[in-house]
């Protein structure tokens, strides 16, 4: 695989994401969850390239019905827009989000933000970078001295009192809580040192399959509560850090009571 030629292609979407008129054509799947013209736009443009550069790999994405794909053969994962609520309200932290998952493993990711135009990507065994620069996790040892950024699984309205439960019990023991509303950017500021780690339930493959390989080729760690491996054929509960303080955030989330 030409991994700068993927990177490229991820990076022509930028003109399609700043369309302010596709952004504001919505459709709405469920409360509080949106997708837009950009979504479908980009989604088609990278899946056809792809096709055509990759015929053997299966796509795999947020605005597709996925019922044919086979999951022990390679694929592109992709959420085309990772934050379209954020999109939608013009918070300029969404991303285009790519992984290719190879044995159920994720081995190559791209996550790309083209309002700031930072563009994360990770090749297994070769590192984790934000742009050409290569990024690694912090060095925190402890919960009480990291900075740790929750999702609220905002479409599982019902796990609300669940949720909030343990991001407060999280805040006590922690510097603080942050939430960007984008897996991939949370999962993209965990490799780069921005944050030391990060939880939410019920996550989909396309928000996480990129960010996986990233976050894994800067140090971090990342695995579904229980510490076993992340799916990537069915929505999972991700807990990623700096690996210093995973076992403790697993623990801490594994002992509140509900």
């Amino acid at each position: 695989m030409d991994t700068q030629k993927v990177i490229e292609l991820v990076k022509r979407t930028k003109d399609i994401i700043l369309d302010k008129k596709k952004a504001a054509e919505i459709e709405v799947k469920g409360y509080g969850d949106f997708v837009t013209q950009v979504d479908f736009a980009v989604q088609n443009f990278l899946f056809g390239e792809l096709s055509s550069l990759y015929p053997d790999i299966q796509c795999v994405g947020e605005e597709s019905d996925n019922k044919n794909t086979d999951y022990d053969k390679s694929m592109w994962i992709l959420d085309p827009i990772d934050g379209t609520a954020n999109l939608v309200y013009g918070l300029n932290q969404s991303a285009v989000s790519l992984g290719l998952v190879k044995n159920r493993e994720p081995v190559f990711g791209v996550v790309y933000n083209p309002f700031s135009d930072e563009l994360f990507w990770a090749e297994k065994g070769k590192g984790a970078y934000l742009g050409d620069k290569k990024i690694s996790v912090t060095n925190a040892k402890t919960l009480s001295d990291s900075l740790i950024s929750a999702g609220t699984s905002p479409y599982y309205k019902g796990l609300a009192e669940e949720n909030f439960t343990e991001m407060c019990e999280v805040f006590k023991r922690c510097l603080d809580i942050r939430r960007f509303g984008a897996a991939a950017i949370d999962l993209c500021n965990l490799a780069s040192g921005r944050i030391d780690g990060y939880f939410e339930k019920r996550l989909k493959p396309w928000d996480y399959a990129a960010g996986a390989i990233i976050v894994r080729e800067a140090g971090g760690k990342i695995t579904n509560f229980d510490l076993g491996e992340i799916a990537f054929d069915r929505p999972d509960d991700i807990i990623a850090t700096n690996s210093n303080i995973h076992l403790e955030l697993a623990e801490l989330l594994k002992s509140v009571k509900r």
